[in-house]
C-alpha cells in the first residue's frame, strides 16, 4: 500500500474518527460493548471492583432484570441497570437470555407490529418481559402469559438499531 501525503490537521482528524467507526468489543469475550444481558439469579451482588475482595455497592434482587454490560475483566462483568446503578458482577450470575423493562404505563401489546392491529394485552410500567424478535421499530415480548408486539422506544434493554430474529 502506497502512503498518501496529507496535511497534518487532516491526518489527525482521520485518526480520531477511525475508532468511532469500528464496533467496540469486549477484551475477554470479544462480544459487542455495550450489550445487554439478564440477571439469572434471584440476587446478585454488584461490587466496586472485579473480585470477591471488593466491597458490595449494590444488590440486584430481581430475577431476569435486564442489565447493560459496559466492561469485562476475567470472569467479571461491569453492569448497570436502567437507573445507572451497578458495579462488577460475576459472569455466572448473568444470562444471554434477553429481557427488557417496559418504560411506559399501560403499554399496549399488539397482535402484529402495527399500531392499527388488535391489542393483545396491556402492561404497566416496570414490567420485566422476555425479549423476542425485533424489527427496526418494534419488538415482540412475552410477559407472563401475555405476548405481543410493542414499540421499541418504550423498552429498556434493547439497542435502538438492534434487529433480532
Amino acid at each position: 500500500m502506497k502512503p498518501v501525503r496529507m496535511a497534518a490537521g487532516f491526518a489527525l482528524a482521520l485518526l480520531v474518527a477511525t475508532p468511532a467507526i469500528a464496533s467496540e468489543r469486549g477484551p475477554v469475550t470479544n462480544l459487542p460493548m455495550p450489550r445487554y444481558v439478564s440477571l439469572k439469579a434471584e440476587e446478585g451482588n454488584a461490587r466496586r471492583g472485579p473480585s470477591l475482595s471488593h466491597r458490595i455497592d449494590w444488590v440486584f434482587t430481581r430475577r431476569n432484570m435486564p442489565l447493560e454490560v459496559t466492561g469485562e475483566y476475567g470472569h467479571w462483568r461491569r453492569v448497570r441497570d436502567r437507573d445507572g446503578q451497578g458495579g462488577w458482577v460475576h459472569y455466572a450470575l448473568l444470562s444471554g437470555v434477553r429481557h427488557v423493562i417496559i418504560e411506559q404505563d399501560m403499554a399496549q401489546l399488539y397482535l402484529k407490529p402495527d399500531a392499527e392491529s388488535p391489542v393483545n394485552a396491556v402492561a404497566e410500567s416496570g414490567v420485566v418481559a422476555r425479549l423476542g424478535d425485533c424489527l427496526l421499530d418494534w419488538c415482540r415480548i412475552t410477559a407472563g402469559a401475555s405476548k405481543g408486539w410493542v414499540q421499541k422506544r418504550i423498552l429498556w434493554g434493547v439497542q435502538p438499531d438492534e434487529i433480532r430474529q
